[in-house]
Formats: structure tokens, C-alpha cells, sequence
């Protein structure tokens, strides 16, 4: 048995493994390339052959866990890819926003290479069509979490609560190779603990090899206050200035985090009831699918849903569908919340904001979720005096503020929490997910205190099991 590692190596996005037995070859994930030094690889051919993949299991809905799913299909996947009932749903709504985004950003390419009349420029393709995202639909297989799935006659799969966003699963994977079975443990993105909304990572204690995410593996969440209060300090500031509060949003998870809070500061009068926007089509549809799997939410949101609390709705709250309605949002003349997608400003109406709000002094960027390498988000948050955008040059005079207690993943104690669970050794563990220094630090840490064997893994190279 071997495993291939394809992306989420020595980097954080592009997350795709691939298990191979005498029998059959089972995806891992089949992810979107996101950081600008490395979007090339998602042009580039799958080193293994897509018609000759059996199928695919996916961990969460998260575009670079997810994204690359159609072009696979497009290349000739059709087998099943088994997920959890939620992440089936959150990937309909994902696959076809990215599939829409890769054919408007190819069409407005082009368009403007005409205007500019560059001569000898080849026509931009989109990576894939909606169609391609609509073929890959009926290959979902929603799952139970806490249930053996057998995905081929010697691989079969249990999903474990990942805490990350709704539907998040770790794999206990058992492949059963020459009578005996083997263990893969795969952490997807480990959340926090005492999050709201959805219920806390588990602990898994047994593995033979364990892939495992190192996203904060070198630090710790920085603490300045609890989230609350964080948000309630930035709001109320940026509106003393008379400007916009903008945060570029994840469409799942962070942007019901953070309706879920500034639901509980409208209702107890901490801040203006101005207007909230979500200016997302995607984050609303998502919204609908956190209602629909309400069986989902910890028991602390129940206690506010029994009270009468509607945490993913308050008066003030609007949301933006047509593009008509988000033009309509910059025409405001007096202070609001605007949160739009992208969360890592890569694509999405958030450019439009950015470019409107960035130049104004009275405005505040709040980021809430992490920034990868290379990303118009880490741009920004690293304070550069102009960034690019829409192929112009954009003043940064905003105020830029970060609230590190929002992000979707543990920290380094989160992250040696879980290792710690275990009540044996793996033969190996696997470092992915992770820009290379958090890695290399995750690793050293680990070794220094567990004595375990860790690697971690090249683009593209492979391991025995």
C-alpha cells in the first residue's frame, strides 16, 4: 500500500492524497490550489490516472479541500465520493460558486485583453464550466457521522467530528491488505474547542499512520480579549469615525460565526443597529444549510434557539443576492458591516468593497480567518501601502484589524491536544496543510516530545505503509 501526496504540501491549500492497495486507488481530498506561486498546479494533470481513481472521500466543503473536484470529473472521474450529509450539501452550493467564479474570471480576462488589444494572447479558458460542476453532483454519497462506509471492497471509512465547520470529518480509514488490517488516521482541519455553532473535534486514540494538518502548528492563537468584545471594540470604533467595518468572509462557518455574535451584541444594544450586510449568494444559501442541519449545533446554540434567540438572524441583518443589491451596498452614506467572499480576497464581490473602502481612512478591514502566502488577504494584512486589484493599484489607508479567537483551526496546544490523545504510536505521522516553517515546527516539537516519526511529505512524492 502506498499514499501519494498531490497538494497541502509544505503549503496550506491544494489539500489531495491518494491511497493505493492491490485492489483499488481511493482519493483523499482533491482540493483547489489558492496561493498565487502555486494556482499553476491546478492546470496541471493528475499524476494519477483520473479514469483509474475507484473513488474519493472528502473531509469538508472547503474550496481547497473540495475545488478541483470538477475538473477531475471533467477528466474522466466517475466514481463515488462519499462525505458527510452536510459537507454533500455545502459542496453543491461551493463547486457551483467556484465553477461560475473560474467562467467570469476567465470572460472578463479576455475582455479586457481585447480592450488593451493584445495581439498573440491566447483566449483565457475557465479551469471548469458549471456544467462541470452540475456533472459532479450526482456522484455525492452523504454519510452518517459515526458509521463504517465501505468505499471499495478493501478500503471503507468512518467519519469522526472534525470541529472545523459544519460537516467537517476526520477518516479512521481501514484498508484490509494480504489478511491483515491497517489504520489511516486523517485529521482534515482540527477546529477548536468551544466554538459556537457546531460541536468540538474529537479525539481519535488509535492509528497505524496518521496525515495530519499543521496550518498554526509554530503559534498560538493570539488572545486580546474574548471575540465578543473584540468585535463589539472594532465596530463601535469604526463607527465613531463614520466609516464601513468590511470582513472578508468565509461563506461557511465564519460567516454564521459571526452573524451567530453580532446577533448577541445588536440584541443586548452594545452596538448600532446599522445596517449588516451579507453580501454573499453562496453565504446566504449556506445559512439555509446550517437551518437545514440543525441536528448539527452544539447545545449551547440550542439553548439560544429554545430562548427564543435566533442566532443566524436579527433585524438589521440584510442580505445581498443579485448584483444589483451588492452595487446598491456602496451607495450607503452611512456606516455599516459589509461581510463579502472571498475570505482570502482571491476572488468574489469582497474586491469590490476592498476597492472602495481601502483608500478611506474612516474604514476598518477586519479579518477574521487566516491569510495564506500570497493571497490579496495577506497582502493587506501585512500592511503594504498599495495593493492590486481588478489590474489596478489600490491606496491602503484603512484601518486593518485581525480577530485571531474567529479562525477555523486549533492552534499548536489545540493541535498537541490532539496528538496527545493517542494511546499508542503511529509507525509514522504525516505533516501536510501547513506553510513549511509551521511544519518544520510542529515536527521538531513533536519529536522532541513524543519521540514519534514524523515527515513531512514533498509535492507529489509517495510513501510505503
Amino acid at each position: 500500500m502506498r499514499i501519494h501526496f498531490l497538494g497541502a504540501n509544505r503549503q496550506v491549500t491544494g489539500s489531495r492524497y491518494c491511497i493505493e492497495t492491490n485492489e483499488s486507488r481511493v482519493m483523499i481530498d482533491c482540493g483547489l490550489f489558492q496561493e498565487r506561486q502555486f494556482t499553476a498546479r491546478n492546470w496541471h494533470n493528475c499524476p494519477i490516472c483520473e479514469a483509474e481513481i475507484d473513488a474519493m472521500i472528502v473531509t469538508h466543503a472547503h474550496i481547497d479541500h473540495c475545488g478541483l473536484i470538477p475538473r477531475l470529473v471533467k477528466k474522466g472521474f466517475n466514481g463515488p465520493i462519499f462525505c458527510t450529509s452536510p459537507t454533500a450539501d455545502l459542496m453543491e452550493i461551493m463547486l457551483a460558486d467556484a465553477a461560475r467564479i473560474q467562467e467570469e474570471d476567465a470572460a472578463y480576462k479576455n475582455k479586457r485583453h481585447r480592450k488593451e488589444q493584445r495581439t498573440g494572447k491566447k483566449e483565457v479558458e475557465a479551469l471548469y464550466s458549471v456544467q462541470d460542476a452540475n456533472d459532479t453532483f450526482p456522484l455525492f454519497r452523504g454519510s452518517e457521522f459515526d458509521q463504517p462506509i465501505q468505499v471499495t471492497p478493501d478500503v471503507s471509512v468512518i467519519f469522526r467530528t472534525a470541529g472545523h465547520i459544519l460537516g467537517s470529518a476526520m477518516l479512521e480509514i481501514s484498508v484490509v491488505e494480504e489478511g491483515r488490517t491497517k489504520k489511516i488516521a486523517f485529521s482534515g482541519d482540527i477546529g477548536q474547542w468551544d466554538k459556537p455553532l457546531i460541536h468540538d473535534p474529537t479525539l481519535l486514540t488509535d492509528a497505524d499512520y496518521i496525515v495530519m494538518e499543521s496550518t498554526y502548528g509554530d503559534r498560538l492563537h493570539k488572545e486580546a480579549g474574548d471575540i465578543k468584545t473584540q468585535l463589539e471594540h472594532v465596530i463601535n470604533e469604526t463607527f465613531r469615525r463614520k466609516g464601513n467595518v468590511v470582513i472578508p468572509t468565509f461563506a461557511v462557518e465564519r460567516a454564521q460565526e459571526i452573524i451567530y455574535y453580532i446577533s448577541e451584541l445588536v440584541n443586548e444594544e452594545k452596538i448600532p443597529a446599522a445596517p449588516v450586510y451579507l453580501d454573499s449568494p453562496m453565504a446566504v444559501d449556506v445559512t439555509k444549510v446550517f437551518k437545514k442541519h440543525r441536528n448539527r449545533f452544539d447545545d449551547d446554540t440550542w439553548e439560544r434557539i429554545n430562548a427564543g434567540d435566533s442566532p443566524l438572524h436579527f433585524r438589521s441583518l440584510q442580505f445581498a443576492r443579485t448584483a444589483d443589491q451588492s452595487k446598491a451596498i456602496n451607495e450607503e452614506d452611512h456606516p455599516c458591516i459589509i461581510m463579502s467572499t472571498s475570505g482570502m480576497c482571491t476572488a468574489g464581490r469582497i474586491k469590490h468593497h476592498l476597492k472602495r473602502n481601502l483608500p478611506r481612512r474612516e474604514s476598518t478591514i477586519l479579518f477574521v480567518g487566516y491569510q495564506a502566502h500570497g493571497t490579496l488577504g495577506r497582502q493587506i494584512v501585512d500592511k503594504r501601502p498599495e495593493v492590486r486589484i481588478h489590474g489596478r493599484n489600490v491606496e491602503v489607508k484603512a484601518q486593518i484589524a485581525q480577530i485571531f479567537g474567529f479562525s477555523g483551526h486549533a492552534d499548536r496546544n489545540g493541535l498537541m491536544k490532539w496528538v496527545d490523545a493517542f494511546q499508542r504510536p503511529p509507525k509514522r505521522l504525516f505533516l501536510t496543510h501547513g506553510d513549511e516553517e509551521a511544519a518544520l515546527s510542529l515536527a521538531d516539537h513533536i519529536r522532541s516530545t513524543k519521540q514519534w516519526d514524523v515527515l513531512i511529505p514533498d509535492y507529489e512524492s509517495s510513501a510505503d505503509l
